[in-house]
């Protein structure tokens, strides 16, 4: 696997809380409960409060974060999304499997309440990347990083566009974004949830959108209606993200 440029953050902040403001609101009561305990003494003890935590581990905590910098992703493109464990995620250093450890870590209540707390977060953040699809994308170009393009007269790579700049096109402000994203249909059933959860299928279906004719553009210069095309793409993984995040935590905090 190639590992990312230390500035790829799946979403962006404001995708990353978003996702985490959407599945606090399908918590169940446990899991709700377990989470504000969980959670207690954070300077913002609240799921979209630890979003961006596992991006900012380089800031404050250097080891752990050079130490999880390929937890956040997944490199599917090459192999037509399918996805094996040897071959794709070697020590268990990919977004697919760092999603099962952390949910293990998490659900294990003899561990410190600390460890839980940290496993917390990481899940928090790793379901919000894996939905992604740049981040279970191609090797060859670090998913999107080394593609360069230009909207609206500015340059930037097709990574850091599905990143946020999709979402900021629509000139929306996160609490009204979050309204419009409550709004959608929900992505996928709330059906009971078993665990482990099935991240590596999460990774494929987000492989199949970063593969399709038409994310990556013919040149440099986006072609026409790029961003209304494939923002509500973006807003859909958002949304499907969400409600994952949601099943997992309830699941993995039943009493």
């Amino acid at each position: 696997m190639t590992a990312l440029p230390a500035p790829a953050l799946a979403w962006g902040a404001m995708g990353h809380r978003l996702v985490a403001a959407l599945a606090a609101d399908e918590l169940s009561p446990a899991a709700r409960t377990e989470v504000t305990r969980l959670l207690e003494g954070e300077s913002d003890p609240t799921l979209p409060g630890v979003a961006t935590w596992a991006d900012e581990l380089r800031g404050h905590d250097p080891d752990l974060g050079r130490r999880s910098s390929t937890w956040h992703y997944v490199n599917l493109g090459e192999e037509q999304c399918t996805y094996d464990v040897a071959r794709d995620c070697k020590g268990g250093n990919c977004v697919v499997e760092a999603i099962a450890a952390q949910v293990s870590a998490l659900g294990d209540r003899t561990r410190s309440r600390a460890e839980r707390a940290q496993a917390l977060k990481f899940v928090v953040h790793f379901v919000g990347d894996i939905h992604q699809p740049l981040h279970a994308g191609y090797a060859h170009d670090k998913g999107g990083n080394t593609v360069q393009v230009s909207i609206d007269g500015r340059g930037t790579n097709l990574h850091s566009l599905w990143d946020s700049k999709l979402l900021s096109s629509a000139g929306l402000e996160e609490a009204a974004y979050l309204q419009h994203l409550r709004a959608l249909p929900l992505a996928v059933p709330m059906p009971v949830y078993v665990l482990p959860p099935d991240s590596a299928g999460w990774a494929r279906q987000s492989c199949a959108i970063a593969t399709q004719p038409g994310v990556y553009p013919a040149s440099t210069k986006l072609p026409e209606g790029y961003a209304a095309t494939w923002r509500p793409v973006a807003e859909e993984q958002l949304r499907r993200a969400g409600t994952q995040l949601a099943l997992l935590l309830n699941a993995t905090l039943a009493p």
